[in-house]
């Protein structure tokens, strides 16, 4: 176990002091999953050029290598929910963090294409694994008041993995070409680190991925997936250890109780009040991936190249609108907890519908502005980072009650991984069909959709207990 010298608390009649350092600890490494998300989504925008030249793909064969990673997230989150149901939040997370060092040892050292292929598909396993329970593990720790911007930590992670996974295949780029006569100019590591050099910017996430496999040794199970289990005692001594005697006191009432009136069936989740849950987590997921965030970090060279912008400028262009994204997560983290989640969701998506609706119409025009297509692509960048990509993996975890969590969770990232999977498949058909500006223009209109759905439905969460947002959608019946 992680330990703290900060204060305990002892007495029942004795204000309640947080552990922030072991509660940190906690919620950071359980976060690292997210960074594995990032840099693994994110690190094979570098290889595909190279990948596709060696190998000598079709298109179809490219598209296939880009989208089988999607298909493991698929499989991971399918499976993830039940999985950390029955065994427990920890164990499947360390699964997760073995099955992206193998996915990243498989992938830099494949003979041929066939084999590539699955390696991608097991690290997408553990990224659907990873995307399902890192943020439901780490609400389950978090106290009310701050919750938000702990859980909020997964989606600064993803944003961090992706910008250290451009970086890193710039640096490794750059390594190639100024030394081309390292290592004698042949074998193994010739050949990963200056010929093929796609095989080490893929192998690079092995050095994350072994980071989290060795901290996860050191942070405990989910204090009520234990008293879920029975495992009181633990349970409530992780309790004590965050938040001190009496307010684990408090919890552990609250969590014993919601646990007595819960049957914990997959059909749980449609009877009256947690279906709207399960229909909110559903509408943030499928909603989030049809906003165009992953249209525009996919391809945004090309999105950028219609507007007159050359390939090397539109890859800075890139870089550059990742790390507006970073700085408005960080942003959204800070005030989640003051301003609350409906704020964020709805007020950014307003936002995000204006700018898509201003690019769409910039495209309509013809020969866009290259400058000022990539100042409004920085707005939306920003306004969809303080909303719905924060708030997504802060509120999902929040809504279900603790013995349903796991497998609603399952269902809601499934979501989210299949409508990613379809919609990254078809742009560009789409927008080479019918046009970027409509492109642009039918994302505006599904956001539009979303922020009048989040109106309707979404409530607010922040401050309250996990126990007592479940009392939230008992109330709410149709």
């Amino acid at each position: 176990m992680i330990e703290s010298d900060n204060k305990r608390i002892t007495n029942n009649n004795e204000p309640s002091h947080v552990n922030y350092r072991y509660l940190a600890l906690i919620c950071v490494v359980a976060s690292l999953g997210g960074l594995l998300f990032g840099f693994d989504t994110a690190v094979i925008s570098g290889t595909v050029g190279m990948v596709e030249a060696q190998f000598g793909l079709s298109k179809l064969e490219v598209g296939w290598f880009t989208s089988s990673a999607l298909i493991g997230c698929i499989l991971g989150a399918i499976v993830a929910g039940g999985l950390g149901d029955k065994y427990g939040r920890k164990p499947v997370l360390v699964i997760a963090s073995l099955l992206f060092f193998l996915s990243a040892l498989g992938s830099a050292i494949p003979p041929t294409f066939e084999i590539l292929i699955p390696a991608r598909m097991i690290g997408g396993i553990g990224v659907g694994m990873a995307s399902v329970l890192s943020p439901l593990y780490i609400s389950e720790f978090a106290p009310p008041k701050i919750r938000g911007r702990l859980v909020a930590l997964y989606q600064l992670s993803i944003v961090t993995g992706i910008l250290l996974a451009y970086f890193s295949n710039w640096f490794l780029q750059g390594y190639s070409l100024s030394h081309s006569g390292a290592f004698g100019g042949f074998g193994l590591l010739h050949k990963i680190l200056v010929t093929e050099v796609w095989r080490s910017m893929f192998g690079m996430e092995m050095l994350p991925a072994l980071l989290f496999f060795f901290l996860l040794i050191f942070v405990p199970e989910s204090p009520r997936w234990l008293i879920q289990k029975g495992k009181d005692r633990i349970g409530i001594s992780i309790l004590e250890k965050i938040s001190g005697f009496g307010v684990a006191q408090k919890e552990f009432k609250e969590i014993t109780k919601s646990i007595k009136q819960e049957k914990g069936k997959l059909k749980e989740l449609f009877r009256p009040g947690l279906r709207i849950a399960l229909m909110i987590a559903i509408g943030l997921s499928v909603f989030g991936q049809l906003t165009g965030i992953n249209a525009v970090i996919y391809y945004g060279p090309s999105i950028l190249g219609q507007a007159g912008i050359q390939f090397e400028n539109a890859l800075q262009y890139q870089v550059m609108l990742g790390l507006i994204n970073l700085v408005f997560t960080i942003l959204a983290l800070l005030v989640i907890d003051k301003l609350g989640r409906r704020p964020l969701l709805i007020g950014g998506m307003a936002m995000v519908v204006i700018t898509l609706t201003i690019a769409g119409f910039l495209f309509a025009a013809g020969n866009p502005n290259g400058v000022f297509i990539v100042f409004v692509l920085g707005v939306y960048i920003a306004s969809i980072a303080f909303s719905i990509c924060a708030v997504i993996w802060v509120l999902t975890p929040e809504i279900f009650p603790n013995k349903v969590r796991g497998r609603a969770m399952s269902i809601a990232t499934f979501s989210n991984w299949g409508t990613n999977t379809i919609a990254m498949y078809f742009f560009p058909w789409y927008v080479a069909s019918f046009g970027m500006h409509v492109g642009f223009f039918t994302f505006a209109g599904i956001c539009l959709l979303a922020t009048l759905f989040f109106w309707k439905f979404v409530p607010e969460t922040k401050g309250k207990s996990l126990e007592e947002i479940e009392q939230i959608f008992k109330g709410r019946t149709s």
